[in-house]
């Protein structure tokens, strides 16, 4: 993935049910996540149309998958597991050995995948946020 494909990126984002495009999924952010973790996000791509994304980065310890979307009518070609398995095999070559990602919990589709794919759901964490304000 590169910045010359944020317009298709956020596009397909916006179209796929159970992915929330927020404020810092601008173009600024998401070029500064790209030069910060690079050749560790990935887009799908046939017949020069974007079919599929995800984002991948790491902290130095642990990596995080965001934003794997892929368009309905390429669903079940695999095209997810593969985008996943780049994205791994990037955290590997960076040293990573645990990776973490985000579903929203009523978003069965994203759940019943990562599950066929062999994640499992943690139950002994709460996730807690906040909001950093600019001064």
């Amino acid at each position: 993935m590169s910045i010359d494909d944020f317009d298709a990126v956020i596009s397909l984002w916006h179209s796929t049910e159970g992915i929330i495009v927020r404020s810092a999924d601008n173009r600024k952010e998401i070029e500064s996540y790209l030069i910060r973790n690079p050749d560790l996000s990935f887009v799908a791509e046939i017949n020069d149309s974007l079919v599929g994304t995800v984002m991948c980065g790491h902290d130095g310890r642990r990596g995080y998958l965001q934003h794997l979307a892929i368009e309905n009518d390429y669903r079940t070609y695999g095209i997810g597991r593969e985008l996943v398995r780049l994205a791994l095999s990037g955290l590997r070559d960076c040293g990573i050995r645990k990776c973490h990602l985000f579903v929203l919990r009523d978003n069965t589709s994203a759940l019943d995948f990562w599950h066929h794919i062999g994640w499992h759901e943690r139950t002994d964490l709460v996730m807690m946020s906040t909001h950093l304000s600019v001064e």
